[in-house]
């Protein structure tokens, strides 16, 4: 049980480090939030949406799920959709504001459509979650080590998510002022976007 859990947190951390989307805008909502209590319905949704996926990994639906052609292109269109206004949504954020009007962080509902949106409308995701982890967690056939694997895979995502959270508010006490958010607005936008047009190469590729 040790060596896989161990296989599966060494697994889950070289998949979730790489700061793509999800992460960036978990530590951009860090610093931009005065209170790092407003981060956590990010933090949270992005936390049990990969719980959940884990755990469909785990129990192998992922050779159903990846074998669906019209499923993966549906996803991956509304995935890309909403990255695209997403990103529109962030670059025109308090455009034409003064310094006492500022107000980017997002509000829980937004945050939590967003982040649920980015976990499992994502074919990439998808795919390294549920034929990464899937794949990799089939090495072994006893349930305990399997739950073993995918109890390390879970403990990773919440670990990460919750520094990634810490760290873009502690960064962001430095970033507070009308031009720095702004730089902030804008940088997750453009990475809203490049991700929506690597999600139309990832599709165009399946």
């Amino acid at each position: 049980m040790l060596v896989a859990f161990v296989h599966g947190f060494l697994l889950s951390l070289g998949l979730i480090l790489p700061i793509g989307m999800q992460n960036g805008f978990i530590l951009t909502q860090g610093a931009l939030h005065r209170r790092w209590a407003g981060t956590l319905p990010a933090v949270l949704t992005a936390a049990v949406c990969d719980t959940l996926l884990i755990a469909l990994a785990v129990m192998g639906v992922s050779a159903v799920a990846l074998h669906i052609r019209w499923l993966r292109y549906t996803f991956g269109a509304i995935g890309i959709a909403f990255l695209l206004y997403m990103g529109a949504s962030a670059w025109r954020e308090n455009q034409g504001q003064d310094e006492s009007a500022v107000t980017t962080a997002w509000t829980v509902r937004r945050q939590m459509v967003f982040t649920a949106s980015g976990s499992l409308l994502n074919p990439h995701a998808l795919i390294d979650t549920l034929a990464v982890v899937g794949g990799s967690a089939a090495a072994y056939p006893a349930w305990p080590e399997r739950i073993a694997f995918g109890v390390a895979s879970v403990l990773v995502s919440w670990l990460w998510f919750f520094s990634l959270s810490i760290a873009g508010h502690l960064a962001g006490r430095a970033l507070l002022g009308r031009s720095s958010l702004r730089v902030l607005n804008r940088v997750s936008a453009v990475m809203m976007w490049a991700s929506a047009v690597y999600l139309a190469y990832i599709i165009w590729h399946l």
